[in-house]
């Protein structure tokens, strides 16, 4: 069993899950159950697969936890993108963590791919 706290994308999706909470916090108490809740879940899948992959046995299993982790890092990145369009949050904190969410997914295709070989 790997040390997944050690991994770096794990530890790059604890930061998104951070920034998330924080961006979600300010956001009108109206989309607590709509956009909020989505995007808390999105964020906290990433890490959340990535941890459950790194304790399967073959690289097989582990390498479709990093497609869950990677389809919920595009997921969290559409919901982003809504907040911008809907006018909810500000240019400035959508950049901030789009640039953290397409990090996160270069970091995961590069690892899957790694797997792949």
């Amino acid at each position: 069993m790997k040390d997944f706290k050690k991994l770096q994308i794990w530890q790059k999706g604890i930061v998104i899950v951070k920034l998330c909470y924080k961006l979600t916090a300010q956001l009108p108490t109206t989309e607590k159950f709509n956009l909020i809740s989505q995007i808390n879940r999105a964020a906290v899948s990433i890490p959340s697969n990535i941890a459950e992959g790194s304790s399967r046995r073959s690289e097989q299993d582990c390498f479709r936890f990093l497609e869950i982790a990677l389809g919920s890092c595009f997921e969290l990145e559409t919901q982003v993108i809504l907040l911008m369009e809907l006018g909810l949050i500000t240019s400035d904190s959508m950049n901030e963590l789009l640039s953290e969410i397409r990090y996160e997914q270069q970091m995961i295709s590069a690892f899957s791919q790694k797997l792949q070989i």
